[in-house]
């Protein structure tokens, strides 16, 4: 058991040896763009929403 936990274990480092980690402008630049995504994203759904809430009003009177 001891013996596969260690094989497993290296076998990750030799894994995350390959791994290209994003630089921070990369991380900055990503997380800048989900940011105006999710704010334009709220911004629509809260135009549809309100949009549809008014239309529900006024065939309901």
């Amino acid at each position: 058991m001891i013996g596969k936990t260690t094989e497993f274990l290296a076998n990750v480092k030799g894994e995350l040896a390959k791994v290209t980690w994003p630089t921070r402008k990369d991380t900055y630049a990503s997380t800048l763009v989900v940011i105006v995504l999710v704010v334009f994203v709220a911004v629509f759904l809260w135009l549809v929403d309100s949009a549809l809430s008014a239309s529900i009003r006024a065939l309901l009177g």
